[in-house]
């Protein structure tokens, strides 16, 4: 059973229609990252989920019962939630973190056990007696997550708990907090515009566009078979290029894309139009024409290198092979191989990696 479950949902802002989602559930024991752009519904969707925002339309169930206005303050009870900045009082770590149990009136004696517990599984038990407000941001984010986790809640809500933090710092603590949720299975909503968070974190992941969920699926299928070219654009598919399939055999399509011959694992029609997706970090490049040194890929395709840019760790590099093709290479590849513009390469790439967009079918 959902633990939450949403039927025919509608939010309007001054008559303007904010989030429409027509089902959405939410397992027990499962992670469900949404992502979208700024202004997507992705915060809307979560305070509904949450029952912080009364929708114009349409039911929430907690567990198969409708949440109707004389439950909802006994369901919220039940989920606790985490934001991007930590709300903590200014009294002691320990004392924030067993805040919510003193408001329940636990006794001090389990408040104690369950307080320490949880300090040290996030790995701030030495700064227990320390003033909440001396934490730096990440582990001010540690106490938020305890203060919330040492509740037992049925349902954690995180709306982008992560996206104040440096790199290294939010890396540690989404690994971190990744074990917890998988070990005690925490049923939990993340919000965050990070793919690379939602990637990490989810079993399930919900993109949202205008307020519509358009796709939701584990992590791998969604980044590598975006539903749509807007969906492929959001999660980092930056080779989007029409073509027309040639010919299908075995459950390999053949399709031809700027006068090249590409074969992409995928059902197809011969003459069905196509948008052919590619994922950067999926390209392999190589000096020269496209003989090159034998490899799994079945495709290779001969180009010019067209434009090189640094991208943090990596250079993005455009490579022109009939049509603009992009891929990342480490900074000490590119020197390599001496990446400039101008430059002859080979574009290599696997059948699995390539994802087709249909769209029509040519009788």
């Amino acid at each position: 059973m959902a633990v939450v479950a949403l039927l025919d949902i509608t939010v309007r802002y001054d008559g303007a229609l904010a989030l429409d989602v027509p089902e959405l559930a939410i397992d027990e024991g499962a992670i469900l990252a949404v992502i979208g752009p700024n202004g997507s519904g992705k915060s809307t969707l979560l305070r509904v989920i949450g029952l912080l925002e009364d929708p114009a339309t349409g039911e929430v169930r907690f567990r198969g019962s409708l949440v109707s206005g004389t439950r909802r303050l006994e369901v919220r009870r039940r989920m606790a939630m985490v934001f991007q900045e930590p709300l903590l009082a200014d009294t002691t770590v320990f004392e924030n973190v067993a805040l919510g149990l003193r408001f329940r009136g636990i006794p001090a004696t389990e408040r104690r056990r369950r307080g320490e517990r949880w300090l040290q599984r996030f790995g701030i038990a030495a700064l227990a007696s320390r003033r909440a407000r001396t934490l730096s941001g990440g582990e001010a984010q540690r106490c938020a997550l305890a203060r919330a986790l040492v509740l037992e809640p049925e349902m954690l809500l995180l709306d982008e708990p992560f996206s104040a933090l440096d790199p290294p710092t939010r890396e540690a603590l989404i690994a971190d907090l990744g074990a917890i949720l998988r070990r005690d299975l925490v049923t939990t909503v993340l919000v965050t515009h990070d793919r690379l968070e939602a990637r990490a974190l989810g079993d399930r992941v919900a993109v949202m566009m205008g307020g519509r969920v358009v796709q939701v699926d584990t992590p791998e299928r969604l980044f590598r078979a975006p539903v749509s070219d807007e969906v492929a654009r959001f999660v980092g598919v930056e080779t989007i290029v029409e073509g027309r399939v040639v010919s299908e055999a075995g459950g390999v399509a053949l399709v031809e894309v700027g006068g090249q011959k590409i074969q992409v694992v995928a059902p197809a029609v011969a003459g069905e139009r196509v948008r052919l997706c590619l994922r950067p970090e999926d390209v392999t490049l190589t000096a020269g024409d496209a003989a090159g040194p034998a490899s799994s890929a079945r495709n290779r395709l001969a180009g010019t290198v067209a434009q090189v840019v640094a991208a943090g760790p990596q250079a993005r590099v455009v490579v022109d092979c009939g049509f603009p093709l992009v891929a990342l290479v480490t900074h000490r590849s590119a020197e390599d191989l001496g990446l400039a513009e101008g430059v002859a390469v080979t574009a290599a790439f696997k059948a699995t990696a390539a994802h087709l967009i249909r769209l029509d079918t040519i009788a």
